[in-house]
């Protein structure tokens, strides 16, 4: 486990670079563009990666990660570990102390409160929070005084930076938020919309699925910090549309997840204009199999996962997700969609090394003649018209993803080779804005899962995989009665599985970590509700104007906004 404090070796010089800063706001407007539009600025109410980097300017948790996969401190002056007394002996609690003066950008000061409610906030049980595995094995959180903060675990933690750590569990103001607990928490636009927060940032305006507009924090910690007076951060478009507007136009100053095929980012790269980043970490494109059955005729059940009584009619019969993933050429995948910036996995924990199963190797060569023998030795014959079938059962499968040339062009290549094995597929794509979004009244978001077969990327931020192997409980599978929030997509449930999860999360050994984690991959490997294809870098763009970025996939791309600058 990679823990170091902010100030030493690089990060040292990177803050010592960041005070000559002549003042806040002097380098005048950043434009960012995100291709996927956010839909809300409260990263606790959607899982897309979008919503959560967006929010990321405004929202802070206690520590970061950096581009190196290190924990830092963010609103504290130091990490808790057991050296220093802030981790108990017995692993059971963390006591956080925030940073003195630290104020909200209304002018209030952050108080420890503000974490005890933000707790409290995302494990309402009718609240539906998105990331609700980060608390998992939180008993309570307690305002020792106003800056001391005590989070206390059910079991020993050894790794306890999980719960306000990473941009995708950060704190919230308790007097903005307090009327929005539980089911009202999608309800409360203004707030959602425009958060209350400590970073370098603060929302002016907010269009759903469009454009926010930023000034610089005037409360901000550091006096010299942000160097940028304003942001426009832009949604919506295409990936090429974003890498040209950056690396050939210069009309914006960053473009993130740039999903293009390689030789069309080579040759806009080569207009000199600008420098695309690849960051490699645990970004995983990956297919997730519906465990329920989607079929509109079911009403409110549509896709409701009902304790296991509304199974899908044939994607729970591990033989056919096996013969689906062994009939796909990851080789093509990656070549044809992403060249340097993508590399065949069989798992969807790829990294880091320690926790990177190999049994599962097998998926890197297609044996097509092998998939049609899974699926004849479980009973699925060609029909007339080739298509397998079984007791009047047909492989017929509606396949939807994000709206992206390089996802279409993957859905088109899976197609024909499950044709090839009987099996065929009906393509839908859908506006990224909307199937990331997190409106729970949308029959359309990737949580919802009105489909047989999705596919999008994922990943998790620092370099340990508890909360993020936690995903797959049960009790993350989305449901009405969370608002159809949760991080369980495709309905994967097992008993076993939890255990594993519960048995990590006391687990202090290093090695002893490592064999969990891919004990738990590989069940969920097993099981073929989820089909790794391409472990992928995280691909964006920045203008050669704009310094002090510092690429990562371990948490937001912009968790260190408040360092950038332009180059004069």
């Amino acid at each position: 486990m990679r823990v170091k404090h902010l100030l030493s070796g690089a990060c040292a010089a990177a803050m010592l670079a960041g005070a000559a800063y002549a003042e806040r706001g002097a380098d005048g407007q950043l434009n960012i563009i995100y291709w996927q539009a956010p839909s809300t600025m409260n990263p606790y109410l959607s899982g897309g990666t979008k919503e959560v980097e967006a929010a990321s300017m405004v929202v802070e948790p206690l520590a970061s990660y950096d581009e190196n996969g290190n924990i830092v401190p963010r609103l504290v002056d130091e990490l808790p570990t057991v050296d220093n007394g802030g981790v108990s002996a017995d692993l059971k609690s963390i006591i956080w102390v925030l940073k003195e003066g630290i104020l909200w950008s209304d002018g209030s000061p952050l108080t420890a409160a503000d974490a005890v409610f933000t707790w409290e906030y995302c494990t309402h049980p009718e609240g539906g929070c998105a990331q609700s595995s980060y608390f998992d094995g939180v008993t309570s959180v307690e305002a020792v005084d106003d800056r001391t903060i005590k989070i206390n675990f059910a079991d020993p933690k050894p790794y306890p930076y999980t719960a306000l750590v990473g941009a995708e569990s950060p704190i919230i103001q308790k007097a903005q938020f307090q009327d929005c607990m539980g089911a009202k928490a999608p309800e409360c636009t203004d707030q959602n919309f425009g958060p209350i927060g400590t970073g370098p940032f603060v929302v002016t305006e907010f269009k759903a699925n469009d454009v926010i507009s930023l000034e610089a924090n005037s409360n901000y910690r550091d006096a010299n910090k942000p160097a940028f007076g304003s942001v426009l951060f832009k949604g919506g478009g295409d990936a090429a549309a974003a890498a040209r507007s950056v690396l050939e136009t210069s009309e914006f100053d960053y473009a993130w997840n740039l999903q293009i095929e390689p030789e069309v980012l080579t040759q806009m790269e080569a207009q000199g204009k600008g420098k695309v980043v690849v960051s490699f970490q645990t970004s995983v494109e990956r297919l997730h199999l519906n465990q329920t059955n989607p079929d509109p005729s079911l009403g409110d059940m549509r896709a409701v996962y009902a304790e296991g009584e509304n199974a899908h009619p044939f994607l729970t019969d591990p033989a056919v997700g096996k013969a689906m993933s062994m009939a796909i050429d990851r080789d093509i995948l990656v070549e044809a969609g992403y060249g340097k910036t993508g590399q065949v996995t069989c798992n969807v924990l790829p990294a880091p090394e320690i926790y990177a199963s190999t049994a599962n190797d097998a998926c890197k060569t297609q044996d097509i003649e092998g998939a049609k023998a899974v699926l004849d030795a479980a009973g699925w014959v060609p029909g007339s018209d080739g298509v397998r079938e079984k007791d009047g059962v047909r492989l017929s499968v509606l396949y939807q993803t994000s709206t992206n040339s390089v996802r279409q062009g993957t859905q088109a290549l899976v197609k024909q080779m499950w044709a090839e094995i009987g099996i065929e597929a009906e393509l839908r794509n859908i506006d990224a804005s909307v199937f990331f979004g997190g409106d729970p009244s949308s029959p359309d978001t990737f949580q919802k899962f009105y489909a047989d077969v999705e596919m999008y990327t994922n990943n998790f931020s620092g370099a340990d995989p508890e909360a993020y192997m936690a995903n797959w409980r049960c009790s993350e599978i989305p449901t009405p009665d969370t608002q159809w929030q949760g991080s369980n997509i495709q309905r994967f449930c097992n008993p076993a599985y939890d255990a594993l999860v519960d048995e990590m999360s006391q687990t202090a050994d290093l090695n002893e970590r490592g064999r969990l984690a891919k004990e738990m991959n590989d069940m969920l490997m097993e099981s073929y509700s989820i089909i790794p294809l391409v472990h992928r870098g995280g691909t964006s763009a920045h203008a050669n104007s704009l310094g002090g970025v510092k690429m990562t996939d371990w948490d937001s791309e912009l968790w260190n906004i408040a360092d950038w600058h332009r180059i004069k």
